[in-house]
């Protein structure tokens, strides 16, 4: 059950310690998992060709009730919806979502972060037990 996050996590990068000169590997993982519905029909681009991409833009939704009431009312929902731009450049896959992606299908996209971006942390995982005192 937990094989595959496991591995992910033990893929390794390359690091300079600031005290020492010697190479050490540390474990990182760069993976966001979206669900939401997407915004428009998924376009193929191609530049002079070289790298053809597939790409859509999808959306997601959080919605949470304002005030104080327990009970559910309508005019207390508020939402706020988050616009994500999908590049899928793996062939195959590429093609796949080019042919059946179309603007307002339900999809979940498992994906890596390319571009710096604001990550809202719902849940943290320490992986170490040190403190910052023991530094």
């Amino acid at each position: 059950v937990f094989r595959r996050p496991v591995l992910e996590l033990m893929r390794f990068v390359r690091h300079v310690s600031e005290t020492t000169t010697s190479l050490f590997f540390e474990r990182s993982q760069n993976r966001v998992q979206l669900l939401g519905r997407v915004g428009q029909d998924s376009v193929l681009r191609q530049v002079e060709g070289k790298n053809p991409v597939t790409v859509f833009s999808l959306a997601t939704n959080e919605m949470w009730q304002s005030g104080d009431s327990v009970v559910y009312q309508m005019d207390c929902v508020s939402q706020k919806t988050t616009w994500y731009r999908i590049s899928v450049f793996r062939p195959g896959l590429r093609d796949v979502v080019y042919q059946y992606v179309k603007k307002r299908s339900p999809i979940y996209v498992k994906e890596k972060v390319d571009y710096a971006a604001t990550i809202i942390a719902d849940d943290i995982i320490f992986l170490s037990d040190q403190t910052k005192e023991e530094e």
